[in-house]
């Protein structure tokens, strides 16, 4: 059964949130992608879904897709998110109608990378490498999305 846990979130801060913080994530992965690729990009995304959020990454190693749950409520509840999570026993859905860290790279900048999602479906493929979840992301429209995490056929 997949569930979300009701321990402490450690990735929680608080206070103002600048969402120009979000244009700058913007400016910066397409600088890198310009001067060296869209591969050292990917292995980028890859190092902070293994090493920023460790703490998630081996919750969910151990089987607990609850932290990252977790993590994503709190964030999105922060931004001002449309989103939902429906949670049951084979996966949880995380749809995304709103993404206020897209829309507001939209509004100051005019245009959003083109890999700008790719910092969620790239840190989401690294947190669950080799683990017993997969996290499939599914970009369903300009700043909305949906992320399916499952459990991965057992092995035999």
């Amino acid at each position: 059964m997949i569930t979300a846990d009701d321990k402490p979130l450690r990735y929680n801060e608080g206070g103002n949130v600048h969402m120009d913080f979000h244009g700058a994530t913007d400016t910066t992965i397409e600088f890198i992608i310009k001067h060296y690729g869209i591969g050292v990009m990917d292995k980028i995304f890859a190092r902070v879904g293994k090493e920023v959020y460790a703490d998630i990454r081996r919750h969910l190693m151990a089987g607990n897709a609850g932290e990252l749950v977790k993590h994503w409520r709190h964030f999105f509840d922060r931004e001002g998110a449309d989103y939902d999570i429906e949670i049951d026993d084979d996966r949880i859905v995380l749809t995304v109608r709103h993404c206020p860290a897209y829309h507001h790279v939209q509004k100051i900048t005019g245009q959003v990378s083109d890999h700008f999602c790719d910092q969620t479906i790239k840190t989401n493929q690294a947190l669950a490498e080799g683990g017993p979840f997969s996290i499939e992301t599914e970009i369903t429209g300009p700043g909305a999305c949906r992320q399916i995490i499952a459990k991965r056929p057992a092995r035999s």
